[in-house]
């Protein structure tokens, strides 16, 4: 369909002035509630991205908008020269909702995957005795934690860091889902290991279960910090608290972000316990911004969503219900779908590689009025706010079914 002039009109301005560093869908929005969007032109989308799951909570959450509100009229910045009385409360119900006894709050969540490197190493020199400059990290191929130049050191996408060298070394990668080569790759100055419980950027890549046991079971034996990236998989996205909990797997270190804010803020957080997280003097580490009043009072208050509306409860009743419809799909359509995996509202449907790739799909939902993006090619992700039910997912998949058919 063609766009209409004021959508084209701010397209152009975007291209005209901005770096060109997306591939958005070509959909102006304009407002949303809930788990809708609505574009300059009025009409309506289901949000199947959440922002990649930053907004778990919906839109504009009536909750988290008034805690925004209140504290922006009060105080909004005060560095973390002075303390602010947001801050403190961030921390406690942090600590009480995940067990972890301390935790680092920062903005990005690539800020806060470089906080959790720089703890490691600092843990590494002074608890594990490895020399300083020495520690390594095992990470995995097909990661995504992010585009800072140390983070984009340890991708295996060519895109990410050929042009953007020189890298940061101290990084081992191996392959994803297999423990053997983990266990062959760990020497004695190996400090942590650092892992996405399910590798969302790489198409919803679900290890085979037991694997976050397994990497639980060898980080104890060897003295191996085990680092956990639940900056899309946390809070609730997988129909439980993290993604390690399907395994009962509690990592030493926890990232967070996304959700954390509930969309309006950018929040993120690093956790662990005492005797890690308590490695780090002042001045070591830092953000102006990190940990700010506005950040505190809207952080606490996406967690009471979270916990008081039963969003994650919700997550694993509705993913199990959408994810069960869209291996109908696919079950009814092997010439397009090669396979639907996820947990919980983290769905990635695989195309089958002769189909033309999944951007045309995600184009042709859009026309359907469901808003899903496209990842390595032949994946189309379905991510949608935890606040969704079953009558808006009865609209949405015969819509899905319709667009798949089409081929």
């Amino acid at each position: 369909m063609p766009l209409s002039s004021t959508a084209q009109k701010y397209i152009d301005l975007e291209n005209c002035f901005g770096a060109q560093n997306y591939h958005p869908l070509d959909v102006i929005l304009v407002r949303g509630e809930g788990v809708w969007v609505y574009d300059v032109d009025g009409k309506r989308y289901l949000d199947c991205l959440s922002a990649y799951s930053a907004l778990n909570q919906g839109h504009v959450h009536p909750t988290i908008l008034e805690a925004l509100k209140t504290q922006a009229e009060k105080l909004t910045l005060t560095s973390r020269a002075f303390r602010n009385d947001q801050l403190a409360l961030f921390y406690q119900e942090l600590s009480e909702l995940t067990g972890y006894e301390m935790s680092l709050p920062m903005n990005s969540g690539a800020e806060a995957v470089e906080t959790a490197i720089k703890l490691a190493r600092k843990w590494a020199t002074h608890v594990k005795g490895i020399p300083r400059q020495s520690a390594e990290i095992i990470v995995f191929d097909g990661n995504f934690h992010g585009r800072t130049v140390t983070i984009i050191s340890f991708s295996s996408e060519k895109l990410y860091k050929d042009d953007f060298g020189p890298l940061t070394p101290g990084f081992t990668m191996v392959p994803y889902g297999e423990i053997q080569p983990l266990e062959a790759a760990i020497n004695s100055n190996t400090a942590a290991v650092l892992v996405e419980p399910i590798q969302g950027e790489a198409g919803v890549i679900v290890p085979p279960g037991g694997y976050l046991k397994g990497l639980r079971k060898i980080c104890t034996q060897k003295e191996i910090l085990f680092i956990a990236d639940e900056i899309q998989t946390g809070l609730g996205r997988t129909g439980r608290l993290f993604a390690c909990d399907h395994e009962g797997v509690r990592p030493d270190v926890m990232i967070l972000g996304k959700a954390l804010s509930g969309g309006f803020y950018p929040v993120s957080a690093v956790l662990a316990d005492r005797p890690i997280m308590g490695l780090f003097q002042p001045g070591e580490h830092g953000s102006t911004f990190g940990g700010n009043p506005v950040a505190s009072a809207v952080a606490r208050a996406a967690l009471r969503v979270l916990s008081t509306e039963n969003l994650i409860e919700n997550s694993e009743k509705m993913g199990k219900y959408f994810k069960s419809h869209l291996e109908a799909i696919a079950s009814d359509l092997k010439h397009i779908v090669k396979e639907v995996r996820g947990k919980g509202l983290l769905i990635g449907i695989e195309l089958n590689e002769d189909v033309g790739g999944a951007r045309r799909f995600c184009e042709a939902l859009k026309e359907q009025g469901i808003l899903a993006k496209e990842t390595h090619e032949n994946v189309i992700r379905f991510a949608p706010p935890l606040i969704i039910d079953i009558p808006t997912l009865d609209w949405a998949i015969p819509r899905i079914r319709k667009v798949l058919k089409a081929g």
